[in-house]
């Protein structure tokens, strides 16, 4: 089957969860295209037979890249079998707020985006500090330090469960017609 899988990334750890997605479906067998909604102008969704939608969650947003993705393409996307990888940090801890709040951002998405996911799997990120700028760096110091998180600000640290997520691929592209 022809699967795409379209993502927004914000410092790359949503890019190398769809890179591993892709990987993963064409180790199975499918067809599968990789796009950075940023680069997505003249995709024509209508050519697949399922979508893997994946983006990261910033101060309870997704990127604005994957939002206008999917107005573009609402049509095409509607009757496909999907799955949506909302990337963030909380989906690394067991808060209860935390949760809610992935939930909460979740449900405005959807609704400002007009799109529900056929399945929705929440995967945690990663600490990028080699990535971030000053502000974000000591932000997610001072953020890391309030969940009692040990952390090396010179390193990154990644907390995307790569097991789960194979399983996650491998349960969902059994179920797709081929």
């Amino acid at each position: 089957m022809k699967i795409l899988t379209a993502y927004g990334t914000t410092e790359g750890q949503t890019g190398k969860i769809a890179r591993f997605c892709a990987d993963q479906l064409t180790g199975a067998g499918h067809s599968v295209e990789l796009l950075n909604v940023a680069d997505a102008a003249e995709v024509d969704v209508s050519g697949f037979g399922a979508a893997i939608l994946a983006g990261s969650v910033h101060a309870g947003k997704y990127q604005a890249e994957l939002s206008q993705f999917i107005a573009a393409n609402l049509a095409a996307l509607k009757p496909l079998p999907t799955l949506f990888l909302s990337v963030s940090l909380s989906a690394a801890g067991d808060d209860p707020q935390d949760w809610a709040g992935l939930e909460s951002g979740l449900a405005a998405f959807t609704q400002d985006t007009g799109w529900t996911p056929g399945r929705t799997e929440h995967v945690a990120g990663a600490l990028r500090f080699t990535e971030y700028d000053f502000f974000r760096y000591w932000a997610m110091r001072w953020i890391a330090a309030q969940k009692d998180e040990t952390v090396d600000p010179h390193k990154d640290k990644e907390y995307t469960d790569w097991d789960k997520l194979s399983a996650v691929l491998h349960d969902w592209s059994g179920g797709l017609k081929t």
